[in-house]
């Protein structure tokens, strides 16, 4: 969406397709970074985003014994906006949506469901698709899949990716919050059990991280013994609510990246190129990223009507090193954090971590950038400004 709405600003014709009536998943990413914030700022959106129902992130804190250490703290950042904004995602995509129909090259179909790339050669040339009126095709200079981690663009595409083993996948539920509680991201922890608690207007968002592959064998366990685990770590917290294993929604958790992001005609951008691990919650943040590079190279080819192969892999890197780092870092938070606690070797960060902390405060901004700006941050090229 920010793509399109970016490009259409350009005066570039696009077509957006959206497979589902509207917007309404729940649990997906919706976290709001402060390079996020600056774009929407830049594109002249923040009045009507300011107005949507949020809730602001502003520390990572994790309990150590009798204190909690500030991990990362957001308010040290020198930004427009320095906090993560927790925000429906369905009220974000219907805020940019309105932005981006107002412009007249611009147009969303929706329950339009890409099934196939349409070719020239080795050349892609468009989509195939099913809409309420049936099958039809729509050809395009340049196709850009934005279609998740599961890309059916991509992987119809043939396009190399590598993965990297992760060690926990997650169950996602709510449980209910004092209005007046401190809006900081709180993480749970005790030997084999990591629960996240992600405060939004009026309920916690549980990220509740269980060992890689587990999900069937643990639910076969029974509610029960989720419920226990969870008045256990969160004892002030309300587990009536979880009635039944459809309050629980699970995440497959992927970490890969393609080893190309194009193919002649074709560009794969955000989590299509290269699926993230929640760790951070950057994974809408740096597909934002993405949107904002290719718009800002791709404009003018498109304009002319000349897209090479030359300027898709610009894309690639112009926006490899933020992804590259990003991913590393999660990595390493994989082994040195959530391996060692969820084999119970461990329940708390690594001290020498916890205790530089304490000892200098500043160095939470360190994580704070790196999280919540980026190593490349993206700003709104000026066609797109308003």
């Amino acid at each position: 969406m920010v793509l399109g709405l970016l490009l259409a600003r350009a005066g570039v014709e696009v077509t957006l397709l959206e497979k589902h009536a509207d917007f309404l998943r729940d649990f997906r990413g919706d976290t709001v970074h402060p390079s996020t914030l600056t774009l929407l700022d830049e594109l002249g959106l923040w009045k009507r985003f300011a107005e949507l129902p949020q809730s602001r992130l502003e520390r990572i804190r994790f309990g150590t014994g009798d204190a909690d250490v500030t991990l990362i703290d957001f308010t040290r950042l020198r930004q427009p906006h320095p906090f993560i904004a927790m925000v429906p995602q369905w009220d974000l995509l219907s805020l940019l949506s309105d932005a981006a129909q107002a412009e007249p090259t611009f147009t969303l179909l929706m329950r339009h469901e890409m099934t196939g790339l349409l070719s020239d050669g080795n050349r892609v040339t468009g989509v195939r698709y099913t809409g309420p009126e049936g099958e039809g095709e729509l050809t395009a200079d340049l196709t850009v899949a934005c279609d998740g981690r599961w890309s059916a663009a991509r992987r119809q595409s043939g396009l190399p990716v590598r993965e990297w083993p992760v060690p926990f996948d997650v169950w996602w539920f709510r449980l209910p919050r004092e209005s007046d509680a401190e809006y900081s991201l709180i993480p749970r922890t005790a030997p084999g059990r990591i629960a996240i608690m992600i405060p939004r207007e009026g309920y916690f968002q549980i990220a509740y991280l269980i060992p890689k592959g587990s999900d069937e064998r643990l639910r076969a366990r029974g509610l029960s013994a989720l419920i226990e685990e969870v008045r256990t770590l969160i004892p002030e917290g309300d587990v009536s609510v979880l009635t039944s294993w459809e309050d629980v929604k699970f995440l497959d958790v992927r970490l890969n990246r393609l080893r190309r992001w194009h193919t002649e005609g074709l560009l794969c951008i955000g989590d299509a190129a290269h699926a993230m691990s929640p760790m951070g919650g950057v994974g809408i943040n740096l597909a934002v990223q993405d949107a904002v590079g290719a718009a800002t190279l791709l404009a003018p080819p498109l304009l002319r009507g000349q897209v090479t192969q030359r300027d898709l892999a610009a894309v690639r890197r112009r926006r490899l090193l933020p992804v590259v780092v990003i991913q590393a870092l999660q990595r390493t938070l994989h082994r040195v954090l959530v391996r060692p606690i969820l084999d119970g070797s461990s329940a708390e960060p690594p001290r020498i971590l916890t205790g530089l902390l304490r000892r200098l405060p500043w160095l939470s901004v360190v994580p704070a950038y790196v999280v919540g700006v980026g190593v490349r941050p993206e700003h709104a090229p000026l066609a797109a400004r308003r």
